[in-house]
């Protein structure tokens, strides 16, 4: 059976440990200045300057695009009002929450077409594809890259395993868990 073709960005699943993912995030902002839409599930990374919402103090972020050094996963966006849309609309102000631990594994799919990915490729790291959001469900269109599997230290990902279900297997469309490699809160990341 093939797999079905569902892009939904990252996806947090457990900690590295084995610790299932409680749904730990903290809050950031976006700044009406960034004309990208973020959706769930997208990688951000730091903007380098903050706002004030409230009287409190957020982070901004941008979404992440491949070789960026990625602070976490959207995993929502809070709403300002009724009528406030699931995903973070291009050029708008909002708080978003960020799955934001170096030590998260999170599920994804991998891209179509390629060469599909195999077992052997686990402990390989490999780049992302930002891909369309959806502006219906707001989940994110962000898979991974079946092209360009390496040791290479800097690649955005790690490869740590296949996701193990009767719905799941190696080929086109994969899922497959990975870490996060190239994250702001570990390592030697230079600051922003």
């Amino acid at each position: 059976m093939a797999n079905v073709d569902t892009p939904f960005g990252f996806k947090p699943v457990r900690y590295l440990s084995g610790a299932p993912y409680n749904g730990a995030v903290n809050v950031y902002s976006t700044v009406t200045g960034d004309a990208t839409a973020i959706f769930i599930g997208d990688p951000v990374t730091l903007s380098g300057t903050s706002s004030t919402i409230n009287g409190q103090v957020y982070a901004d972020v941008d979404q992440a695009a491949t070789t960026n050094t990625v602070v976490g996963v959207v995993v929502g966006v809070l709403p300002d009002t009724r009528e406030s849309t699931v995903y973070r609309e291009a050029s708008t102000a909002r708080r978003i929450l960020v799955a934001d631990s170096p030590d998260l594994l999170f599920e994804i799919q991998e891209v179509s077409g390629g060469t599909a990915l195999t077992a052997n490729d686990i402990g390989l790291n490999t780049p992302f594809v930002v891909g369309s959001g959806s502006t219906v469900t707001g989940i994110s269109g962000v898979e991974l890259n079946n092209v360009g599997e390496e040791t290479t230290a800097t690649l955005d990902v790690k490869i740590v395993g296949l996701v193990n279900r009767e719905d799941n297997a190696v080929g086109e469309n994969a899922k497959w868990y990975v870490r996060l490699n190239n994250h702001f809160y570990a390592n030697q990341i230079a600051g922003v």
